[in-house]
């Protein structure tokens, strides 16, 4: 890889980020053509596909990807006719038994992406209308966590050696097996990497989302005492230890909706009230979700549902509530079900965000699995709780950024909880840079480190 021009707006201080980053459009381009060629990016959901010739399609900016399930499993192609570039399909569908016609002058691919026509075929140089030239051309493809990755560059290292541990942390919650409760989107007018942000700490919770932090059993220890009209909730005894995890985890699903934790995970947990625990605060939330997630194990098993060690990821020292994996997807782990996020710059100060509601469900248990995304506007009421709040913050920061870059080098990183806000903006550099691809790829394992982490050094 080779740099296509020189950064202008370079991380220099670790703590510092240049605010030009968030709206310029020469750093965009450069994004645009040294990043995002050469990442890999979750293009879709396996469950969006499941049959054969079920297919959909990935849109990033000026490339779209057809992401099809064939006879020899699900394959990627560029979403072009080989004669022309006319785009094949468009959204999803599926195209068993018709396969792919081209509406400009007829050729046609089966449902593995076979060419099996081409309109007079004499007039065409038999050199140039063999198999390799004129079947769907291919894309890079692999898979995890139930999704089905991409990557135009063939030589970029593997999907599994650009994640790192994330990769075993996630694994172990059997994420393959998690299922779409529902799916939105939306359109922020907000730079791609703004966006990401409000997700890679949890410093803002104290003021975006109160209502979580009112109810966050010792909620100020990582960030001091100074907070008004906060609960102390030292020294409380088991029970009412135990009705504080409730509030807090009905809280979480609530603005989460059911998100994180879901609404079967509730309906189980909050049958604990009145459970035995001791009155140490830290053995008691300890012994609750430990018991929480033992019955929520116990729940899964009794509706057929594929489970998983709950207490073992969760409880882990290594737990992460927030896992990034670079450059633009999240998943949020809790106890058995998750969050997921996925957001693709449109032009520097627009965005597509996208949230997944990822539950264990039975695998014959019916349900009208999401087709695609609900689209709402980024201020719609209709969005839970918790991302609202978020999406309130991030347009007005946009604009304010245009503002901080004339009175400073631009935002500043907290070392003890905005790190993983310096680590992946780093990275983007040393992509822009040209910077060997194996030496990018060890960097990638560091920067998806998981929330609130400190700013590190990722080997350049």
């Amino acid at each position: 890889m080779t740099a296509v021009a020189t950064n202008p707006f370079p991380i220099t201080n670790p703590e510092l980020v240049p605010a030009k980053r968030y709206y310029d459009d020469e750093f965009f381009r450069l994004e645009k053509e040294t990043l995002w060629p050469h990442v890999w990016q979750m293009a879709c959901r396996l469950e969006e596909i499941p049959r054969i010739g079920d297919y959909t399609t990935y849109e990033i900016f000026d490339r779209s990807v057809i992401l099809l399930n064939t006879s020899a499993g699900v394959k990627a192609f560029h979403n072009a006719c080989r004669h022309r570039g006319v785009k094949l399909a468009r959204g999803k569908g599926n195209c068993a038994g018709r396969g792919f016609r081209c509406p400009f002058h007829g050729w046609r691919w089966d449902q593995d992406g076979k060419n099996t026509f081409v309109f007079g075929r004499q007039i065409f140089n038999e050199a140039i209308i063999t198999p390799d030239q004129i079947d769907l051309a291919p894309v890079r493809i692999d898979f995890w966590a139930g999704c089905a990755f991409i990557n135009f560059d063939d030589n970029a290292p593997g999907l599994r050696e650009t994640l790192g541990p994330v990769a075993d942390r996630i694994d172990a919650r059997k994420a393959d097996k998690l299922k779409m409760d529902w799916w939105f989107g939306t359109v922020l007018p907000t730079n791609w990497k703004l966006a990401m942000e409000a997700f890679q700490e949890g410093y803002h919770v104290m003021q975006t989302h109160r209502q979580l932090f009112d109810v966050a059993p010792n909620a100020t220890l990582q960030f001091g005492r100074d907070v008004d009209d906060l609960p102390v909730l030292e020294g409380l005894s088991g029970k009412h230890m135990a009705s504080q995890q409730i509030a807090f985890l009905q809280k979480l699903s609530e603005g989460m909706g059911g998100a994180m934790v879901h609404r079967t995970e509730l309906a189980v947990i909050e049958k604990l009230r009145d459970i035995d625990l001791p009155d140490d605060g830290g053995e008691a939330a300890a012994a609750f979700y430990a018991r929480a997630c033992r019955e929520l194990e116990e729940d899964a098993r009794q509706r057929g549902a594929e489970t998983f060690d709950i207490a073992s990821s969760f409880l882990s020292a290594d737990n992460h509530n927030v896992e990034f994996m670079f450059p633009n997807f999240f998943l949020l782990p809790f106890l058995g079900a998750m969050a997921s996020y996925r957001i693709r710059p449109l032009t520097p100060e627009t965005c597509l965000f996208e949230i997944w509601n990822l539950v264990i469900r039975p695998d014959d248990e019916p349900y009208d699995t999401p087709k695609a995304p609900t689209m709402l506007p980024f201020d719609s009421q209709d969005f839970p709780e918790i991302p609202r709040q978020d999406y309130s913050n991030l347009p007005i920061q946009q604009l304010g950024l245009h503002n901080l870059d004339f009175m400073r080098i631009g935002t500043s990183v907290g070392n003890g909880g905005e790190g993983m806000i310096s680590n992946y903006q780093r990275l983007i550099d040393g992509y822009i840079a040209g910077r060997d691809p194996a030496i990018l790829a060890r960097a990638t394992t560091i920067v998806n480190s998981g929330f609130d982490a400190p700013i590190l050094d990722i080997g350049f």
